[in-house]
């Protein structure tokens, strides 16, 4: 005997793909068994005869595509401290963080996250519980340790290896172990015994680490606070870079155009995280306001404004120039606390793209830099149904984005009151 096969059947007013087409008007969705059967409007899209429904109208409201945060560190509790000092607490207290922090993001709409580095086996144990049930989480592509120098960036997650052979072994370490991708500290960072602005491993190093990830088909992504951090990167293969900052070693903010143009010519993508900047501005604007700033503090908030109205013409510059820019908010990390992925996506509006083009960053861009645009990213037949309903129209105020109604993930209504 055949039993009914049961579908979900969703309609709104508005849907957008995530491939910058015309807002689908009236539109309609048919999921079933967590993937999309499909897309259209109330008119094209049926049930197949026989077939048990349920059926949800939202009304004059929009659907998109789950969103996708390409760099998160779910680890963070983005209550100011610093790295040395996360890392101080215990791996079981960092693990039930990142349970929080993930379940945030995932209430918020992200419905898949990239994990840009973790202390030790943190977000992969994260993961088991994920899969037995115990807490909810989005999607989770994780890298595990970063791979950083001895004293570089984020060494003290717990990879720092030396020369292109321990580099190779530590790729198969962390394949081994489960990440899904490798992340590269490529110059230094706020960690206090890295040096920011200057690269970290040799190209010969980075050339071992990039080729030997893609032999196991797997993709790099990797820290680059200042332009020869970012060409070494380019000159081994990195295949997405992070904050990708036009900076000279003595700290002057240089444009420099002939690194976009080969950041476009070899289809690397940027993850600029603007608002992680914003952030550091406004914590600072928001203590001026209440307490009043020390002539130290009113002069960091000077810098900071400056760095970050550079970042943005960088960003509308690279652009311009044919770079993919993917949207990744950095969070939780300094004061930036998850939930507010939003804000990265407001970011690249406030850099020239149109509320449609930061959908398709945050979507379907961050997807393909995630390498996973075959499963997510786009709302097609096929494809993994993750879904975002949002109150009013995003492609014509980005802000609507924050208006969340419901959040899908495998074609499941995520409980967003269930905080157990």
């Amino acid at each position: 005997m055949e039993f009914p096969q049961n579908f979900k059947l969703l309609k709104a007013a508005r849907l957008v793909d995530g491939y910058g087409g015309p807002v689908r008007e009236r539109a309609a969705i048919l999921l079933k068994s967590g993937r999309i059967q499909q897309v259209g409007t109330e008119e094209t899209v049926s049930v197949p005869e026989g077939a048990t429904v349920e059926e949800m109208d939202y009304g004059d409201r929009t659907i998109i595509p789950g969103l996708i945060d390409c760099h998160v560190h779910l680890i963070g509790i983005g209550d100011g401290r610093a790295g040395e000092e996360l890392t101080a607490l215990p791996d079981e207290v960092l693990t039930v963080q990142a349970a929080q922090n993930a379940r945030t993001h995932l209430y918020s709409g992200v419905t898949t996250v990239r994990d840009c580095g973790a202390k030790n086996r943190t977000t992969f144990l994260l993961r088991e519980a994920v899969k037995m049930g115990i807490t909810p989480a989005p999607t989770l592509i994780l890298s595990g340790r970063p791979v950083a120098i001895v004293g570089g960036h984020l060494s003290y997650f717990g990879t720092h290896p030396t020369g292109p052979v321990e580099c190779r072994a530590a790729v198969r370490q962390l394949v081994k172990e489960g990440a899904d991708f490798i992340k590269i500290t490529a110059t230094g960072g706020s960690t206090k015994t890295s040096f920011p602005l200057r690269p970290s491993f040799s190209i010969e190093e980075l050339a071992a680490i990039c080729d030997e990830t893609h032999k196991f088909g797997k993709h790099t992504a990797a820290h680059c606070a200042s332009s020869q951090g970012i060409v070494n990167a380019l000159d081994a293969g990195v295949d997405t870079i992070i904050h990708c900052r036009h900076k000279e070693s003595d700290g002057t903010n240089i444009y420099r155009p002939e690194i976009a143009e080969r950041i476009a010519e070899r289809g690397v993508f940027v993850n600029p995280t603007m608002n992680i900047s914003r952030v550091s501005v406004e914590l600072l604007e928001t203590k001026q306001e209440e307490y009043g700033l020390t002539q130290s503090e009113q002069s960091q908030l000077d810098g900071l404004r400056a760095d970050h109205e550079f970042i943005l013409d960088s960003f509308a510059r690279m652009r311009d120039a044919g770079v993919v820019m993917v949207c990744g908010s950095d969070s939780a990390w300094g004061g930036y606390k998850m939930g507010n992925f939003q804000g990265e996506v407001e970011e690249a509006v406030v850099g020239g793209m149109s509320p449609m083009e930061s959908i398709i960053a945050a979507t379907k861009d961050s997807a393909r830099s995630c390498w996973a645009d075959g499963v997510i990213g786009t709302l097609e037949p096929g494809k993994q149904a993750d879904l975002l309903i949002v109150d009013g129209d995003p492609t014509r105020d980005i802000k609507d984005l924050r208006n969340v109604v419901d959040v899908v993930q495998n074609g499941t209504v995520v409980d967003r009151n269930n905080y157990l």
